[in-house]
């Protein structure tokens, strides 16, 4: 397949297929996982012309080995547990409780930080697209995904420029719909799809949301 150059070139590919599957406008809501998700969800956003917000998801990093995720936390308190990383490593109970400690103080930091005092989106009643960067093991979107639940959307859709393909389809029974714009295979990181994946910095996650804020997404964009 080819190469996604960044994730703004992903986040347009992306918006494309779910104004097919959605159409635009309407009580559409685009929540994006920081910070990757970020830039991705504002050109979903913005092609869609609806409004765009966050939704906090902290990974829980295996300890010696933070990038293996044992699991992730969201706002709600919701924790979400990857039973076959904990089992095969023996992750003690207590290294978990500690992660999700750690991690919890961080996601309230990073909400203050990208929220700038504005109040969350109204969710209840909206259809939402939950949208990141890609998935991998589905960890923090899975955790997304239960949080998200707890607020009463009338559907909530899982939008990716692209990702393992047993994780896409596990999300099909989880998420009213689900969009993964390339599964290739094999899959061994969501990195290796994007000639760019350099990480997303806090300054770039306000910046985005802040433009969403003032209207800059609220346009559709003509195909």
């Amino acid at each position: 397949m080819q190469m996604f150059r960044d994730r703004v070139d992903a986040g347009r590919a992306l918006g494309q297929r779910l104004r097919v599957l959605l159409g635009g406008g309407g009580d559409l809501l685009v929540l994006a996982l920081p910070r990757g998700g970020v830039p991705v969800g504002f050109e979903v956003a913005r092609i869609l012309g609806v409004p765009l917000d966050v939704f906090m998801v902290r990974k829980l990093g295996t300890p010696g080995h933070e990038e293996l995720a044992m699991g992730a936390i969201a706002t709600g308190g919701v924790t979400v547990l990857n039973a076959s990383v904990v089992r095969r490593l023996g992750i003690p109970k207590s290294a978990i409780a500690a992660a999700a400690e750690r991690e919890a103080r961080e996601l309230v930091r990073r909400e203050h930080l990208f929220r700038e005092g504005r109040p969350p989106a109204r969710v209840e009643g909206r259809t939402v697209i939950l949208v990141d960067d890609g998935l991998a093991t589905g960890s923090t979107m899975r955790a997304a995904l239960r949080a998200l639940r707890q607020h009463g959307p009338a559907r909530v859709v899982v939008g990716v420029p692209v990702g393992a393909p047993e994780t896409c389809a596990e999300f099909e029974r989880e998420a009213d719909a689900v969009v993964c714009v390339h599964t290739p295979a094999p899959f061994y990181a969501v990195g290796q799809w994007f000639e760019d994946f350099t990480q997303t910095t806090d300054d770039e996650v306000r910046e985005l949301l802040a433009r969403a804020a003032h209207g800059e997404e609220s346009a559709p964009v003509a195909p």
